[in-house]
Formats: structure tokens, C-alpha cells, sequence
């Protein structure tokens, strides 16, 4: 009996780490991403292109850890790890079209950096606002039929190997590992094409840094070139966030999968770039320190 008090009383100190931690990651999201959006909305020298692409990103941010994290948090709580069937379906469309949106709309902003640099002379006509609404909405919509093709491909697949996921929220991977038919092949070649897609999508952004780098260092003063630098470096950190923790998540192998292993590559993947996307954006960028000391500034004036 002691030995059974024990255990419950690790595992309920378990749960509650989980819970801390993901709730101190939750608030840095919404508070990082939150900041960013009031500060862009709320400031109007800040109504250009580069940041309302900035902040289209931040709301993708919050809808996709707020798509998992608090349903994981209430696990952790009253100690569960049941969701609902409806819950999972929308989980898996939720997250699909905010992460695909993500990609979509990272590249977007790889192609607003090459025309800043590359052809500065034809930014206000070639990124109008017309346009970046059109470029945002395409996004947006690429998410959401990518999402829609992946979920309902993955809901008409017959389980049944149980109901269980090693997973702290509805991943498509571990859901077609339930599968007991040969029928789960549809979905793996739509993710197959997805990555095609998304490898193309990295492609071009390579190429337009690759452009972006040439047109700077040309560039003759050093303030010219660091200033083309630093409004580059936060989108590229992001890009390479997001890739890099996905490549690790989808790619690792298959000798050293494990269910705990497989939760803590989620979590990188699926819960750090949105909190740490606002740190990487306001580090080196000047008008939104600005921006964000005087929104900063304002909230205290108004709570005192």
C-alpha cells in the first residue's frame, strides 16, 4: 500500500510539471505573439507590408499552439489523456492548416525581403496593399484545403489497433498507426505530395536569400548593408526554426523512436517555434522595440 501511495504521488508530481511547463510556454506565446499584433494594429507607422505579413504570422502562432497546448494542459490536470472524437478531428484539421498556413505565409515574406532589397524601386507598386491582402488570403487557403484533404483522408481510414496515441494531442502520424488496412497508403502519398509542395515552397525561399545576400553585399555603405541584414535575419531565424524543428520531429530514426521521445519531438515542433518566433522578430528589429516599449508603456500608464 505504501508503495502504491508512492507512485501516485510521482506520477501526480509528473502531471503537474507537465502542466507548469506547458502553461509557462502557453503565456510566453500569447504574450509574445499578443504584444506583436497590438503593437502593429495599434501603430500606425508600422502598417507597412513586411509587418502585416508579420502579423498574420503571429495570429497563425497563437491559433496553432492554442490548437493543442491548453487540451494538453487539462490532461496533465485532471490527470486524462482522453479527447473526444470530434476534438481529434479538429485538432488534426486545426493544426495541419495553421502549420501549412505558417510555411506558406513564411514564404510570402521571403518574397517581401527580396523585393525590399533586391528591387526597392518597385516595392510600393509591386507589394500594394491590395496585393499583400491577395498574398496573405493565398496563404490562408493553402492551409486550409491542404488541411481539409489531409483530414478528411485520415478520418476515412478504418482503425483497428485500439485508440490509443502516444502523443499529447491528435497527430496524423500516430492516428494512421492504427490502421489496420493497406488503406493508409492514401494518406501517405497526400503527405508525400505535401512535402513536395512545402520542399518547393523551401526553395524558393533559398533562392530569394540567395538573391537577397548578393543584392546586400553590393550594397556600398556598411550602414546600407547592416541595415538589409538585420531586416532579414529575424524572418531567416524563423525559417530555420520552423524547418529545422520539423526535419528533426518527421525525420528521426526510426532505431531510437520511442513514445517518450516522440511527445518531446512534438513539443519541439509544435509548441516552441510559436513561442519563440516574437522573441526572434523583436531582438534585432528597432520599430517594433519601439512600437512594443510604447504599447508596453501605455498598458502600465492605464493600470495605475
Amino acid at each position: 500500500m505504501e508503495t502504491r501511495v508512492k507512485h501516485l504521488k510521482v506520477i501526480s508530481s509528473k502531471k503537474l510539471l507537465h502542466f507548469c511547463l506547458f502553461l509557462g510556454i502557453y503565456l510566453a506565446a500569447l504574450l509574445g505573439n499578443g504584444l506583436i499584433i497590438t503593437a502593429v494594429a495599434c501603430d500606425h507607422r508600422l502598417h507597412t507590408p513586411m509587418y502585416f505579413f508579420l502579423l498574420n504570422l503571429a495570429l497563425l502562432d497563437l491559433g496553432a499552439i492554442s490548437t493543442t497546448v491548453p487540451k494538453a494542459m487539462a490532461n496533465s490536470l485532471w490527470h486524462t489523456r482522453t479527447i473526444s472524437y470530434m476534438g481529434c478531428v479538429s485538432q488534426v484539421f486545426f493544426f495541419a492548416f495553421l502549420m501549412s498556413a505558417d510555411f506558406c505565409l513564411l514564404t510570402v515574406m521571403a518574397y517581401d525581403r527580396y523585393v525590399a532589397i533586391c528591387k526597392p524601386l518597385h516595392y510600393g507598386s509591386l507589394l500594394r496593399s491590395r496585393a499583400c491582402v491577395h498574398m496573405a488570403a493565398a496563404a490562408w487557403g493553402s492551409g486550409i484545403l491542404d488541411a481539409l484533404l489531409h483530414t478528411v483522408n485520415t478520418f476515412s481510414i478504418p482503425l483497428c489497433q485500439g485508440n490509443g496515441l502516444d502523443q499529447f494531442f491528435c497527430e496524423i502520424p500516430q492516428i494512421l498507426k492504427l490502421s489496420c488496412s493497406q488503406s493508409y497508403l492514401r494518406e501517405v502519398e497526400l503527405i508525400v505530395f505535401s512535402a513536395c509542395l512545402f520542399f518547393v515552397c523551401f526553395i524558393f525561399i533559398v533562392v530569394s536569400y540567395v538573391q537577397i545576400f548578393r543584392a546586400a553585399l553590393k550594397i556600398p555603405s556598411q550602414q546600407g548593408r547592416h541595415k538589409a541584414f538585420s531586416t532579414c535575419l529575424p524572418h531567416l531565424a524563423v525559417v530555420s526554426l520552423f524547418i529545422s524543428t520539423g526535419m528533426v520531429a518527421h525525420l528521426k530514426l526510426l532505431s531510437i523512436s520511442s513514445p517518450s521521445l516522440n511527445v518531446v519531438m512534438a513539443v519541439v515542433y509544435s509548441v516552441v517555434p510559436p513561442a519563440v518566433n516574437p522573441l526572434l522578430y523583436s531582438m534585432r528589429n528597432q520599430e517594433l522595440k519601439g512600437a512594443l516599449r510604447k504599447q508596453t508603456q501605455w498598458i502600465l500608464h492605464h493600470q495605475q
